[in-house]
């Protein structure tokens, strides 16, 4: 199985990302892929609105990033600061992504 990072919403609606998130990870499951998704991984543990658990968080979900060998940016719900900042990341690290919609079955880039 590949090791795929996901890159989805997280802040905000909370409980309804989480749900996407869920849905995102099995989607990559029945692709074949074994996914990673720090922001699940750290719910519950860290306070996202606050800023230096926020930033902790994301820190230590980065880190992770060198792990995966490609990364699924999950763009139904569009692409939020957090996700851009996940997708500069994957260009540094050299890490490939591709862009998916599990609503319209898409994929890309």
């Amino acid at each position: 199985m590949l090791r795929v990072i996901v890159i989805s919403p997280y802040a905000g609606d909370f409980a309804g990302n989480l749900a996407y998130l869920r849905e995102c990870m099995r989607d990559c499951l029945y692709r074949g892929e074994s996914p990673y998704a720090s922001h699940k991984l750290f719910d519950g543990i860290l306070d996202d609105t606050n800023p230096r658990e926020r930033q902790m968080g994301i820190a230590a979900g980065q880190e992770w990033f060198k792990q995966g060998e490609e990364a699924r940016v999950y763009v139904d719900k569009g692409v939020s600061p957090g996700m851009v900042d996940d997708i500069d990341v994957c260009t540094r690290l050299g890490i490939l992504y591709e862009r998916r919609s599990i609503y319209t079955g898409e994929g890309g880039e």
